[in-house]
């Protein structure tokens, strides 16, 4: 916009990006010299960006607190991000169509960088100006970052342009893979930098015009990171050779209402939202569930989303492309759509599921615990088949010049079902600690229905 993953990136780009190196050869996709690379670029440009997003995930919480407001503001300030990214992903697409998908994705990662810098900065707002002024500076920074976000949506476009369609829901897996170590490897790296020693090392180097605290180191090494991502996309990423058509004038209200009057692209835009808003259960109230029930604290906690993080990696980059060759994408996204609903509904029990079990081994390894990693491995199997799945089928919605619209759109119905639900399972959660999960089964259950294998 994810050691272990170089090994799993290039094994799953071997097995899923063999698209003929000569773009004029029969099945070849849009013309690249290199077809191997320049998804392995689009690939890595993707994760170097992702882990500097997942660097500032940890402190953003502490970040707030630190200005002394209510903790209604982390809430708020996580949704800024997804809804900025909601209203730019379709434009960021539809801009790829006209002008390409390199000017948009570095400009956008350049763009991020300055976005991470000014967020460190907040705290200097604090004392020069005030605390309105320091919150303000975290939610415009904030927002900016995610406006630039939406660039996944030129990035799926260009994996669609550089892969034949038969090959493509394992290329798209790549993407999602990307997304799963960053979001690994970046909380330990932001973890790490918020660490005392490390700040009282950079407070000695740095002059004494950059902030440096738990804060503003990982903030700024998010931008780092966007910029190596510049770098790295100046110097290896290749424009394909497409034809282009200049994208029509339309309103953002009116890019969502074509994409809705679509009968191929409509279920898909509705999909995407649907899955957003049922799996933001997990993402928000997941670590108060295994605090509240196991008893488990945030290191305890992390190691899980640790897990979860390795296993979506695997299964995006490796296992969904190989399943894509020989199952239909409909089937899978019926399929994925199924596991998921079964796993949510399955996990708010995992404490009393697993406690008649009897496990060897060391004590930590617990009944309960055991349950609760086989319902997240199938969480974790389910969100890969049926995230991978849709992209496919949105990629095979539309026409070439019309994949980055496509991609714009339904990110951008993901984006904002990702702004929509976390508030809402939070309320949930403090009903009932089991409705937020119980809930977002429900809401897959027609999604499996419609996506349901046709008969003949």
């Amino acid at each position: 916009m994810t050691h272990p993953e170089a090994a799993t990136g290039a094994a799953a780009a071997g097995d899923v990006a063999a698209a003929p190196d000569d773009p004029s050869a029969p099945g070849s996709s849009a013309g690249v010299s290199n077809p191997r690379r320049a998804l392995a670029v689009v690939v890595a440009v993707v994760f170097i960006d992702l882990v500097g997003f997942g660097i500032v995930i940890p402190i953003l919480p502490f970040y707030v607190r630190s200005f002394g407001v209510s903790d209604a503001f982390i809430g708020l300030l996580a949704a800024s991000y997804s809804l900025a990214q909601f209203v730019s992903a379709p434009y960021l697409g539809r801009l790829s169509d006209r002008y390409g998908r390199r000017p948009v994705l570095l400009s956008s990662l350049a763009t991020a960088a300055v976005a991470w810098v000014v967020f460190g900065f907040a705290s200097e707002a604090d004392a020069a100006f005030g605390t309105a002024a320091a919150i303000a500076t975290l939610f415009a920074s904030r927002a900016l970052a995610g406006a630039m976000g939406g660039n996944i949506a030129a990035a799926q476009a260009y994996v669609a342009d550089i892969t034949p369609p038969e090959r493509r829901a394992g290329a798209l897996g790549l993407i999602g893979a990307s997304f799963a170590l960053g979001f690994v490897f970046g909380p330990a790296i932001g973890g790490l930098l918020a660490a005392e020693p490390v700040v009282a090392r950079a407070d000695a180097l740095f002059p004494a015009f950059v902030p440096a605290t738990p804060y503003s180191l990982p903030s700024f090494a998010a931008a780092g990171m966007s910029l190596l991502a510049v770098v790295a996309g100046f110097l290896f990423l290749e424009e394909p050779r497409r034809s282009r058509r200049p994208a029509p004038r339309t309103t953002f209200v009116g890019t969502f209402r074509d994409a809705l009057a679509s009968a191929t692209l409509r279920p898909l835009t509705v999909a995407y939202f649907v899955v957003a808003v049922a799996f933001a259960g997990v993402q928000v109230m997941f670590i108060p569930y295994v605090a509240d029930r196991f008893g488990y604290d945030a290191t305890a906690a992390a190691f899980l989303l640790t897990y979860v993080g390795v296993l979506g990696a695997v299964n995006q980059g490796v296992l969904v492309g190989r399943l894509s060759r020989v199952v239909p994408s409909r089937t899978l996204a019926a399929a994925g759509a199924g596991v998921l609903a079964c796993a949510l509904a399955a996990l708010p029990a995992t404490d009393r599921l697993g406690s008649d079990l009897v496990i060897g081994g060391p004590a930590w390894l617990s009944g309960p615990l055991v349950a609760l990693l086989v319902v997240l491995a199938a969480l974790s199997l389910g969100n890969a088949l049926v995230n991978v799945s849709l992209a496919t089928l949105v990629s095979a919605s539309t026409d070439a010049d019309g994949q980055g619209a496509a991609f714009g759109v339904t990110q951008g119905a993901s984006s904002l079902g990702r702004t929509v639900g976390p508030p809402l399972m939070a309320v949930l959660y403090t009903l009932a600690y089991a409705s937020p999960f119980l809930i977002g089964a429900a809401l897959l259950v027609p999604i499996a229905f419609a996506f349901r294998p046709r008969r003949a």
